[in-house]
């Protein structure tokens, strides 16, 4: 019985990866787009979007 290999997205080109042991920077294709990706995390080019529980102007309603 033969497995099927899982195939992805690069996600910073989109070139086709197999996702197995033999692919050593998965799931990028290459090094060059790992260090393209590290690279925007550490430009803080992603954010994950936050809304504050609790605006500075209003207390809680439990505390009113």
């Amino acid at each position: 019985m033969s497995e099927k290999v899982r195939i992805v997205a690069c996600p910073t080109c989109g070139a086709a990866v197999r996702w197995e042991p033999q692919s050593r920077y998965r799931p990028f294709c290459s090094e060059r787009c790992k260090l393209i990706d590290l690279g925007q995390w550490a430009d803080e080019s992603y954010r994950l979007p936050a809304e504050e529980e609790h605006p500075d102007s209003e207390p809680p309603s439990d505390l009113r």
